[in-house]
């Protein structure tokens, strides 16, 4: 039975925990054929939120080193899942569509999925502001990586785990998010972007809206026009499945369906 790692990095999130990690399918996920590794990170809380994580039954990493990217590098470096799993400990984003969002993964034969938070469904889950400079900053990633994503900045992904040790990201703030996107469409994987339900945020606000902007800005840029860095470990993907188009000299009539 393969592994799903599921990632949450954690600031102060004692009081969002029991419900976050209760949002996660165990049982629908078993029952689809995964095992799930839950992981959370926390990132130098001064609450219970490790011990709560930890008492729900979550494995705790501890990433002194504050940030959005630092947290996730912690993350990711434990992980054990030959997929990994993300979202974040506010209750924002559905872990209960987990087995239906790596259905689509297997079957579509997909190495990294992201997520659109940016449709009318979600007008209500996001402030007004915040809404427009997530469109705008989104229109400028496209513009300069030319993958064609909606939402640079949703914090929710599937992805297999040779993806992360084939690609450079370096951010260790808020810009992670759009980097780990334009690092994987870039590095050529196979990659979609659906639409979620995109929820209100409980608890304490930790977006820094300017601050993080103007970060997020700059390192587009910078990323766009950097080299990338050696590889430092072979890139070993899974076997990748056979379309239908692949097989018609076997079979006769194929006729393959686009992702």
């Amino acid at each position: 039975m393969p592994t799903l790692s599921v990632v949450i990095p954690a600031l102060n999130e004692a009081e969002n925990m029991p419900a976050v990690l209760e949002s996660i399918p165990l049982a629908a996920l078993r029952e689809a054929g995964w095992e799930t590794d839950v992981i959370v990170v926390d990132n130098a809380s001064t609450d219970d939120t490790a011990a709560v994580a930890g008492s729900l039954g979550a494995r705790v990493v501890v990433q002194p080193d504050r940030g959005y990217g630092n947290a996730y590098h912690a993350g990711f470096d434990a992980a054990r899942g030959e997929v990994i799993a993300t979202g974040d400990a506010d209750c924002t984003y559905p872990f209960d569509r987990l087995p239906e969002l790596l259905g689509t993964l297997v079957e579509r034969d997909i190495e990294f999925m992201t997520t659109d938070r940016l449709h009318r469904d979600n007008r209500s889950a996001m402030k007004a502001s915040h809404t427009l400079a997530n469109h705008a900053l989104s229109a400028l990633s496209r513009a300069l990586f030319r993958n064609g994503l909606r939402d640079s900045q949703s914090g929710m992904w599937i992805f297999r785990r040779h993806v992360w040790h084939g690609i450079d990201v370096r951010s260790t703030g808020m810009s992670f998010s759009q980097e780990i996107k334009n690092s994987a469409t870039r590095a050529g994987y196979r990659f979609l972007e659906v639409p979620i339900e995109y929820r209100r945020r409980q608890g304490e606000v930790k977006l820094r809206a300017l601050p993080d902007g103007m970060g997020n800005l700059r390192q587009l840029f910078a990323h766009r026009f950097r080299r990338p860095a050696p590889r430092l470990r072979p890139v070993v993907p899974l076997p990748r499945q056979r379309t239908v188009a692949e097989g018609a000299g076997e079979c006769g009539n194929g006729r393959a369906e686009a992702v």
